[in-house]
C-alpha cells in the first residue's frame, strides 16, 4: 500500500533525527530553513524563571520551539501574528525577564499554536492575546543574524498580497541556495566523479524540502538545506530499476526515481526550479540505465493485462505510474475506481452484475437524477464549462480515507484541525452513499482498499477523531454486513476487482480516467468533465504574470486535485478474460498464443525499449550484398526457393516464371502463361510443381520435371495477387476482394483428367486483397488491402478476428512472426508495422525512406542461416533483380 510504505519510510528517517517535529507542521507551500539550540525561558508571574531545553526552528512562516521533553508542546507561533521581534532587553526588557540574558530573542506576538503535548497526536491548542516568549540561544554570537532574518521573513509575512509575500520568501530561498553548494565531503568514495550539480526540492506529501542535487558517476545525493531529516539523501545509482518525469502542478519539473520494479512507493521525488535541470539529471541516469533496466509503456502494460500476465490491480498500478501519480504528490495520488455498489446485503455475490457499479460512467453520473441536476447548470455555465465542481481526487479525499494512519497530514491540510466528526470517514456503507446522491461528492478510491494493510479502517493510534451528532465517538471504521472484519473487507474487495465482471468491464473505466474519454467531446459525451484546471495543459503558469493570480491558482491546481495524464486516445480494449477463451476454445486461434503463455519473467517485442527496437530494425542494414542477377525486365513480383538450395523460382511482371540455378548461376527456364504480369509463385511440397498467380485472373500449375503447365484454376473475377498453400489447401488472394480457401490436388501426371477444386471458404473484403499469408500452424491467416488495412483471419471459424487500418497505402505483405504471436506487415507507404496477434493491436512502426515489399528467407535450414533472398525492400521496389545477401 503505497501512502503506509511511504508513512514507514519517513518514520525510519525520523528515527534517525529523533525528533517529533516534522515538516508538516509547517503550512502549505512553506520552508524550513535552520534550526539552533536554545532554551525557552518562561516565567512564573515572580522573579523566578523556568528554562525549557530545545531546539529553535526558523520557517519561512513561522518559529517552531521543539522542547526535549516529550512532555512540553512544540510551539508553533506565526510570523504574521507577531508585534514585535527583537535581541531581547532591547528599548526595555519586560520585567518578568529581568534576569534573563541579554543573549535572547524576544517574540511578542497575539497568537500561539501547542502541538504534540506528550507526544500526543491532536487537533493544535491555541492561545490567543498579546503574550512574549524569549529564546536563548546556545551560541549567543548568532542572535543578532537570526533576528535579522526573522524581521525579513516578518516583512514577508506581514505583505498585502499574498504573491507578494511568495516573492520575497522565494527570493530569500534562492539566496540562501546561491550561498551554499555541495559538500563534496558527502561522497561516498574519494574516486567519485561529479557529473552535475543544481538546485531543487525534495517532495514528500504536502511538503517540499530545498537543498542540492549531485549526480556522481556512481551515486545520485540530495543534500537539504536545513540538513533535516538527514544531511545527506543516497541512492546507488546500480540500485535505480525505472526512472520517471513527472508534472508537479501541472508544470514539467518532477522527476521521481525507483529502486523497486513494482512498488508504487518511490525512493525520492524532487522538484527542479527549471526544466533543463529535470531533463539534464533524468537523460543522464537513463542513459546509465539503459542497458541495465527495460523500458515499460502504456501499450506493453496493456497487453500483458490482456493476456493475463498483470492482476486488475497491477495495471491499475502501473497505469496511475504512467499518468504522473505518485504517494509523493498527494494531489496526483493513485486513483482507483468503486467496483462494488452493494454495501448492504449480508452475503456479496460476485456472480451478479448488480453487485457491481456501473464502469462506463464516473461517479457523477451514476444517479440520474443528481446528473440531470448538474447537466442543467452545465448548460447555463459560461465558458469554460465543467459538469462537477469538484474532483474525483483531491487530498482531502485522500486523507479523509487515510486519517487514521496519517492524521498528521489531515492536521497539516486544514490548519491543525480534523474535519467534523459527521463528514469524517466513518462507514463504507455511508460514503459510498454520498457519492451516488452528494451534490458535491464525487470522489473514487485509493489503492489501500485493495491492498492487504488494514490499518487505514481501524484506529489503532486511538486518536480523538471527536463525537458524532448521535453521541457515538468516531472510531473503526463501520464495515459492510458482508464483511466479518477488516481482513475479510480487503479480501473480497480485492476478488472483486479481480472477478470476470471487472475484468470484461475495467477498460471503460480507464477509458474515463486514463483514455480518450478524458478531454473532448468524447468527454462531455460520458458526462466527465471537469474544471480546467485539473487538466494537464489547462493554464499556463509561466503565462500568469499577476503574483497574486499566479499564487492562487497554483494553490487551486495543488488542493483541487488533478486529472492523470491522458495515456490512450483511442478506445481502450477490453481484457481477454478466462470467459471468452473458452467461448473461442473451438477455434484454433487461442491455441498457440493462449495454451503457451510468454513467462512474465520472459522479454517478448512489446516489452522492448523504443531504443531496442531501433536497433532491431537497424540489424537489417548490417546484410552485405552477396550476388545479384538481373533475369526479369520488368519488377519481381515472388520467389521460391527449392528444399536444397539449388534451384530458385522467379515470377515477375513481365509475364515470365524464371528457373535459376544457384550453382551454376544460370538462368534454366523462362516460362510464360499468358501475356498478364504473373504477381508470385510458390513450390509444392516435393518441389516438383510451381504454382504462378496471375493478374489475368488464373492460378497456374507448372510441372518441373515435364516443363509444362500441368494446371489451371480460374477462380477470381479479378488479378489473383498472392497465393498461399499447405496440406493441400490452396489460399488465392485477389483483386476482387476476397481470399478463396480451395481443396484439392492437381493432376499427378501431364495429359491426365484435370482436378476439380472445391471452394471451401471465402473471406470477402471491402477492396481489393493484395497480400495474403498463413501462420505456422495455418490456423490464422493474414490480409492486407489495397487501402492499407491489415485483417487476421481464424481460418476454423472462416472470421475476421482483427481489422487494423496501418497503412496509409497498400500493404505489400505481411507475415506471422514464428510463435504466432505478432504480424510484421511492410507498405507502400514505406512503413514497417508489428502487430500483436491476439489484442490486434499495432505495437512497433519504423518509417523508412523508400516502399517496403517483401523478405523471405530461403531454403533448407542451413541455407537459411547463411542467405537472405529478397527484392524491394532493401531495394527499389521497380528493381527486375533478386538480390542473395549475407
Amino acid at each position: 500500500m503505497a501512502f503506509i510504505r511511504k508513512k514507514q519510510q519517513e518514520q525510519q528517517l525520523q528515527l534517525y533525527s529523533k525528533e517529533r517535529f516534522s515538516l508538516l507542521l509547517l503550512n502549505l507551500e512553506e520552508y524550513y530553513f535552520e534550526q539552533h539550540t536554545a532554551n525557552h525561558v518562561q516565567c512564573n508571574g515572580s522573579q523566578e524563571e523556568r528554562k525549557i531545553r530545545g531546539s529553535l526552528k526558523i520557517c519561512s512562516k513561522s518559529v517552531i520551539f521543539e522542547p526535549d521533553a516529550i512532555s512540553q508542546p512544540i510551539i508553533k507561533i506565526p510570523l504574521r501574528d507577531c508585534i514585535k521581534i527583537g535581541k531581547h532587553g532591547e528599548n526595555g526588557a519586560n520585567q518578568h525577564f529581568a534576569k534573563a540574558k541579554s543573549g535572547g530573542i524576544s517574540l511578542i506576538f497575539s497568537q500561539v499554536y501547542f502541538i504534540k503535548e506528550h507526544n500526543i497526536v491532536a487537533p493544535y491548542k491555541i492561545e490567543r492575546g498579546k503574550m512574549e516568549y524569549v529564546f536563548e540561544l546556545d551560541v549567543s554570537g548568532k542572535v543578532e543574524d537570526v533576528v535579522e532574518t526573522l524581521l525579513q521573513l516578518h516583512r514577508a509575512s506581514c505583505l498585502d498580497k499574498l504573491g507578494d509575500q511568495t516573492a520575497m520568501i522565494t527570493a530569500i530561498l534562492q539566496s540562501r541556495l546561491a550561498r551554499t553548494s555541495f559538500d563534496k565531503n558527502r561522497f561516498q568514495s574519494v574516486s567519485e566523479k561529479l557529473h552535475m550539480e543544481c538546485k531543487a526540492e525534495m517532495v514528500t506529501p504536502l511538503v517540499t524540502n530545498p537543498g542540492h542535487v549531485c549526480i556522481t558517476d556512481t551515486n545520485l545525493y540530495f543534500q537539504p538545506l536545513n540538513g533535516y531529516p538527514k544531511p545527506v539523501v543516497q541512492i546507488t545509482l546500480q540500485d535505480v530499476r525505472r526512472i520517471y518525469k513527472r508534472r508537479h502542478g501541472l508544470m514539467p519539473l518532477g522527476l521521481e526515481v525507483f529502486c523497486t520494479e513494482d512498488n508504487l512507493c518511490s525512493d525520492i521525488y524532487l522538484k527542479f526550479y527549471e526544466s533543463q535541470d529535470r531533463d539534464d539529471l533524468y537523460f543522464y541516469i537513463a542513459t546509465y540505465l539503459e542497458h541495465h533496466v527495460a523500458e515499460h509503456t502504456a501499450e506493453s502494460y496493456m497487453l500483458q493485462w490482456q493476456r493475463g500476465h498483470l492482476s486488475n490491480y497491477q495495471y491499475l498500478l502501473h497505469l496511475n505510474n504512467l499518468a504522473d501519480r505518485s504517494c509523493n504528490d498527494l494531489s496526483q495520488y493513485p486513483v482507483f475506481p468503486w467496483v462494488i455498489s452493494d454495501y448492504y446485503s449480508s452475503e456479496l455475490d460476485l456472480s451478479n452484475p448488480a453487485t457491481f457499479r456501473d464502469l462506463s460512467k464516473p461517479v457523477g453520473a451514476l444517479n440520474k437524477e443528481r446528473l440531470e441536476r448538474l447537466l442543467i447548470r452545465y448548460e447555463e455555465m459560461p465558458e469554460p464549462k465543467f459538469m462537477y465542481g469538484s474532483h474525483y481526487s483531491s487530498p482531502g479525499y485522500v486523507l479523509f480515507y487515510l486519517v487514521r494512519i496519517a492524521p498528521e497530514y489531515m492536521l497539516c491540510l486544514q490548519n491543525g484541525r480534523f474535519d467534523n466528526a459527521d463528514r469524517m470517514f466513518n462507514s463504507i456503507a455511508e460514503t459510498w452513499k454520498n457519492c451516488l446522491d452528494g451534490a458535491t461528492d464525487f470522489k473514487e478510491l485509493i489503492p489501500e482498499f485493495y491492498g492487504d494493510d488494514v490499518s487505514f479502517l481501524v484506529n489503532s493510534l486511538k486518536l480523538d477523531l471527536g463525537k458524532r451528532q448521535g453521541g457515538q465517538m468516531v472510531d473503526d471504521v463501520e464495515l459492510p454486513l458482508w464483511a466479518s472484519s477488516p481482513e475479510d473487507f480487503l479480501q473480497k474487495s480485492k476478488e472483486a476487482l479481480e472477478s470476470n465482471y471487472v475484468s470484461e468491464h475495467l477498460h471503460e473505466w480507464i477509458d474515463l480516467i486514463f483514455g480518450y474519454k478524458q478531454k473532448g467531446s468524447d468527454a462531455v459525451g460520458a458526462h466527465n468533465v471537469f474544471h480546467p484546471l485539473t487538466y494537464e495543459g489547462g493554464v499556463d503558469l509561466n503565462s500568469i504574470e499577476d503574483p497574486d493570480e499566479k499564487v492562487a491558482m497554483l494553490t487551486q491546481i495543488l488542493e483541487f486535485g488533478q486529472t492523470p495524464k491522458q495515456l490512450f486516445v483511442t478506445p481502450h480494449p477490453r481484457r481477454i478474460t478466462p470467459k471468452f477463451k473458452s467461448l473461442s476454445q473451438t477455434s484454433s486461434y487461442n491455441a498457440p498464443i493462449v495454451d503457451s503463455p510468454v513467462s512474465p519473467g520472459e522479454e517478448s517485442f512489446e516489452d522492448l525499449t523504443e531504443e531496442s527496437k531501433t536497433l532491431a530494425w537497424n540489424n537489417i542494414t548490417k546484410l552485405q550484398l552477396h550476388e545479384q542477377y538481373k533475369i526479369h525486365k520488368e519488377a519481381v513480383t515472388g520467389i521460391a526457393v527449392s528444399c536444397n538450395g539449388s534451384s530458385v523460382f522467379t515470377t515477375s511482371q513481365d509475364s515470365t516464371l524464371k528457373m535459376f540455378s544457384k550453382e551454376s548461376k544460370m538462368l534454366q527456364r523462362s516460362i510464360s502463361f499468358s501475356n498478364m504480369a504473373l504477381s508470385s509463385c510458390l513450390l509444392l511440397p516435393g518441389d516438383a510443381t510451381v504454382i504462378s498467380s496471375s493478374w489475368d485472373n488464373n492460378v497456374y500449375f507448372y510441372s518441373i520435371a515435364f516443363g509444362r503447365r500441368q494446371d489451371t484454376l480460374m477462380g477470381h473475377d479479378d488479378a489473383v495477387s498472392k497465393i498461399c498453400w499447405h496440406n493441400d489447401r490452396l489460399y488465392s488472394a485477389s483483386w476482387d476482394s476476397t481470399v478463396k480457401v480451395w481443396s484439392g490436388v492437381p493432376a499427378e501426371m501431364p495429359g491426365t483428367k484435370k482436378h476439380q477444386f472445391d471452394l471451401l471458404a471465402e473471406l470477402e473484403h471491402e477492396v481489393s486483397v493484395d497480400t495474403i499469408s498463413l501462420n505456422a500452424a495455418s490456423t490464422l491467416l493474414v490480409s492486407g488491402t489495397k487501402e492499407g488495412t491489415v485483417n487476421i483471419w481464424d481460418l476454423a471459424t472462416a472470421t475476421l478476428l482483427h481489422q487494423i487500418p496501418c497503412h496509409s497505402g497498400t500493404v505489400c505483405d505481411a507475415a506471422f512472426s514464428p510463435d504466432s504471436r505478432h504480424v510484421l506487415s511492410t507498405g507502400a507507404d514505406g512503413c514497417l508495422n508489428v502487430i500483436d496477434v491476439q489484442t490486434g493491436m499495432l505495437i512497433s512502426s519504423l518509417t523508412s525512406d523508400e516502399p517496403q515489399r517483401y523478405s523471405s528467407q530461403a531454403g533448407d535450414e542451413d541455407i537459411c542461416k547463411h542467405t537472405i533472398i529478397s527484392f524491394g525492400c532493401l531495394v527499389n521496389v521497380t528493381y527486375p533483380s533478386f538480390m542473395m545477401t549475407e
